[in-house]
Protein backbone atom coordinates (compact mmCIF):
# COMPACT_ATOMS: atom_id res chain seq x y z
CA UNK A 1 0.00 0.00 0.00
CA UNK A 2 1.34 3.03 -0.93
CA UNK A 3 1.47 6.13 1.60
CA UNK A 4 -0.74 8.16 -0.59
CA UNK A 5 -3.51 5.43 -0.01
CA UNK A 6 -3.39 5.09 3.42
CA UNK A 7 -5.82 8.43 4.46
CA UNK A 8 -5.70 9.75 8.12
CA UNK A 9 -9.12 8.86 8.85
CA UNK A 10 -11.56 6.67 7.20
CA UNK A 11 -15.53 5.41 7.51
CA UNK A 12 -16.72 3.61 10.94
CA UNK A 13 -15.98 0.24 11.13
CA UNK A 14 -13.08 -0.20 9.12
CA UNK A 15 -9.14 0.64 9.94
CA UNK A 16 -7.31 3.10 8.26
CA UNK A 17 -5.13 0.36 6.93
CA UNK A 18 -7.98 -1.48 5.69
CA UNK A 19 -9.74 1.86 4.06
CA UNK A 20 -5.88 1.59 2.06
CA UNK A 21 -6.07 -1.49 0.94
CA UNK A 22 -10.03 -0.68 -0.40
CA UNK A 23 -8.38 2.82 -2.08
CA UNK A 24 -6.09 1.56 -3.93
CA UNK A 25 -8.75 -1.30 -5.61
CA UNK A 26 -11.00 1.81 -6.05
CA UNK A 27 -7.93 3.62 -7.60
CA UNK A 28 -7.80 1.67 -10.29
CA UNK A 29 -11.09 0.97 -10.94
CA UNK A 30 -11.73 4.58 -11.26
CA UNK A 31 -9.10 4.41 -13.98
CA UNK A 32 -10.90 1.74 -15.86
CA UNK A 33 -13.99 3.55 -16.10
CA UNK A 34 -12.27 6.67 -16.94
CA UNK A 35 -10.85 4.88 -19.71
CA UNK A 36 -13.83 3.41 -21.07
CA UNK A 37 -16.06 5.96 -21.00
CA UNK A 38 -13.36 7.80 -23.03
CA UNK A 39 -13.07 4.45 -25.30
CA UNK A 40 -16.43 4.31 -25.95
CA UNK A 41 -16.76 8.10 -27.38
CA UNK A 42 -14.15 6.76 -29.68
CA UNK A 43 -15.72 4.11 -31.01
CA UNK A 44 -18.70 6.81 -31.34
CA UNK A 45 -17.12 8.95 -32.95
CA UNK A 46 -14.73 6.59 -35.16
CA UNK A 47 -17.89 3.76 -36.36
CA UNK A 48 -18.66 3.44 -39.42
CA UNK A 49 -20.66 1.22 -42.03
CA UNK A 50 -24.41 -0.12 -42.53
CA UNK A 51 -24.89 -0.37 -38.38
CA UNK A 52 -23.10 3.09 -37.64
CA UNK A 53 -26.64 4.36 -36.31
CA UNK A 54 -27.43 1.50 -34.29
CA UNK A 55 -23.93 1.25 -32.65
CA UNK A 56 -23.64 5.23 -32.09
CA UNK A 57 -26.95 5.45 -30.27
CA UNK A 58 -26.28 2.73 -28.53
CA UNK A 59 -23.07 3.64 -27.56
CA UNK A 60 -24.22 7.18 -25.50
CA UNK A 61 -26.33 5.28 -22.72
CA UNK A 62 -22.81 3.44 -22.38
CA UNK A 63 -20.94 6.33 -21.88
CA UNK A 64 -23.49 8.65 -19.60
CA UNK A 65 -23.53 4.82 -17.16
CA UNK A 66 -20.45 4.63 -17.17
CA UNK A 67 -19.18 8.03 -16.00
CA UNK A 68 -22.35 8.10 -13.36
CA UNK A 69 -20.58 4.85 -12.17
CA UNK A 70 -16.90 6.42 -12.30
CA UNK A 71 -18.36 9.26 -10.24
CA UNK A 72 -19.71 7.10 -7.24
CA UNK A 73 -16.13 5.45 -7.36
CA UNK A 74 -14.22 8.47 -6.86
CA UNK A 75 -16.78 9.38 -4.56
CA UNK A 76 -16.50 6.04 -2.71
CA UNK A 77 -12.65 6.76 -1.93
CA UNK A 78 -12.96 10.14 -1.02
CA UNK A 79 -15.46 8.65 1.52
CA UNK A 80 -12.60 6.40 2.95
CA UNK A 81 -10.17 9.22 3.39
CA UNK A 82 -8.47 8.59 0.21
CA UNK A 83 -7.60 11.13 -2.61
CA UNK A 84 -9.60 10.31 -6.23
CA UNK A 85 -6.79 10.58 -8.62
CA UNK A 86 -9.19 11.65 -11.93
CA UNK A 87 -6.53 13.35 -14.43
CA UNK A 88 -5.11 11.76 -17.78
CA UNK A 89 -1.58 11.80 -17.05
CA UNK A 90 -2.61 9.81 -13.43
CA UNK A 91 -4.58 7.25 -15.99
CA UNK A 92 -2.13 6.67 -17.89
CA UNK A 93 0.69 6.47 -15.79
CA UNK A 94 -0.91 4.19 -13.53
CA UNK A 95 -3.18 1.76 -15.61
CA UNK A 96 -2.16 -1.87 -16.34
CA UNK A 97 -3.38 -2.16 -19.98
CA UNK A 98 -2.32 -0.72 -23.39
CA UNK A 99 -4.77 1.86 -25.36
CA UNK A 100 -7.30 0.98 -27.44
CA UNK A 101 -6.32 -0.18 -30.35
CA UNK A 102 -9.05 0.46 -33.52
CA UNK A 103 -9.75 3.82 -35.32
CA UNK A 104 -12.06 4.54 -37.81
CA UNK A 105 -13.63 1.33 -38.13
CA UNK A 106 -16.82 -0.72 -39.35
CA UNK A 107 -19.30 -0.96 -36.64
CA UNK A 108 -19.02 -4.51 -36.37
CA UNK A 109 -15.23 -4.89 -35.97
CA UNK A 110 -15.57 -1.53 -33.32
CA UNK A 111 -18.17 -4.42 -31.27
CA UNK A 112 -15.83 -7.06 -31.88
CA UNK A 113 -12.81 -4.87 -29.90
CA UNK A 114 -15.35 -3.97 -27.42
CA UNK A 115 -16.18 -6.79 -26.16
CA UNK A 116 -12.69 -8.12 -25.54
CA UNK A 117 -12.69 -4.31 -23.75
CA UNK A 118 -15.77 -5.35 -21.30
CA UNK A 119 -14.31 -8.87 -20.77
CA UNK A 120 -11.24 -7.10 -19.09
CA UNK A 121 -13.13 -4.50 -17.43
CA UNK A 122 -15.47 -7.14 -15.93
CA UNK A 123 -12.61 -9.46 -15.21
CA UNK A 124 -10.87 -6.69 -13.04
CA UNK A 125 -14.64 -5.67 -11.02
CA UNK A 126 -15.21 -9.42 -9.96
CA UNK A 127 -11.26 -9.95 -8.87
CA UNK A 128 -11.81 -6.31 -7.02
CA UNK A 129 -14.90 -7.52 -5.81
CA UNK A 130 -13.17 -11.01 -4.17
CA UNK A 131 -10.63 -8.78 -2.51
CA UNK A 132 -12.88 -6.22 -0.98
CA UNK A 133 -15.78 -8.52 0.38
CA UNK A 134 -14.55 -8.98 3.47
CA UNK A 135 -12.77 -5.26 4.14
CA UNK A 136 -16.07 -3.80 3.05
CA UNK A 137 -19.56 -4.15 2.42
CA UNK A 138 -20.49 -0.90 0.96
CA UNK A 139 -18.04 -1.07 -1.48
CA UNK A 140 -18.48 -4.55 -2.28
CA UNK A 141 -22.48 -3.49 -2.87
CA UNK A 142 -21.01 -0.55 -5.33
CA UNK A 143 -18.78 -2.77 -7.35
CA UNK A 144 -21.43 -5.36 -7.64
CA UNK A 145 -24.08 -2.62 -9.33
CA UNK A 146 -21.12 -1.96 -11.30
CA UNK A 147 -20.94 -5.20 -12.87
CA UNK A 148 -24.12 -5.58 -13.47
CA UNK A 149 -24.30 -2.70 -15.68
CA UNK A 150 -21.35 -3.83 -17.20
CA UNK A 151 -22.52 -7.09 -18.17
CA UNK A 152 -25.30 -5.76 -19.12
CA UNK A 153 -23.49 -3.26 -21.92
CA UNK A 154 -21.89 -6.50 -22.98
CA UNK A 155 -24.57 -8.31 -24.01
CA UNK A 156 -25.62 -5.65 -26.00
CA UNK A 157 -22.13 -5.53 -27.92
CA UNK A 158 -22.28 -9.40 -27.81
CA UNK A 159 -25.62 -9.46 -29.05
CA UNK A 160 -24.61 -7.84 -32.70
CA UNK A 161 -21.74 -10.54 -32.84
CA UNK A 162 -23.85 -14.02 -31.78
CA UNK A 163 -23.93 -15.86 -34.95
CA UNK A 164 -27.50 -17.56 -35.39
CA UNK A 165 -26.05 -20.86 -33.63
CA UNK A 166 -25.57 -19.39 -30.49
CA UNK A 167 -21.18 -18.99 -30.57
CA UNK A 168 -19.93 -15.23 -30.84
CA UNK A 169 -17.68 -14.05 -33.74
CA UNK A 170 -14.64 -13.03 -31.47
CA UNK A 171 -14.64 -16.33 -30.01
CA UNK A 172 -10.45 -17.10 -29.59
CA UNK A 173 -9.56 -13.70 -30.61
CA UNK A 174 -6.78 -12.15 -27.81
CA UNK A 175 -6.39 -8.76 -29.19
CA UNK A 176 -8.72 -6.29 -29.78
CA UNK A 177 -7.49 -5.97 -33.34
CA UNK A 178 -8.38 -10.01 -33.84
CA UNK A 179 -10.84 -9.42 -32.32
CA UNK A 180 -12.17 -6.54 -34.86
CA UNK A 181 -11.31 -8.25 -37.75
CA UNK A 182 -13.00 -11.99 -36.67
CA UNK A 183 -15.94 -10.35 -36.30
CA UNK A 184 -16.22 -8.31 -39.13
CA UNK A 185 -15.05 -11.12 -41.21
CA UNK A 186 -11.86 -9.65 -42.69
Amino acid sequence: MTSEATPKYTVPGITVREAGTVIELLQQRLHALNDLHLTLKHVHWNVVGPHFIAVHQMLDPQVDRVRDLADDTAERLAALGGIAHGTPGALVKERTWEDYSVGRADAIAHLGALDLVYTGVIQDVRAAIKKVGEIDPATEDLLIEQLRALEQFQWFVRAHLETAGGTLTTAGASTETEAAEKSSGA
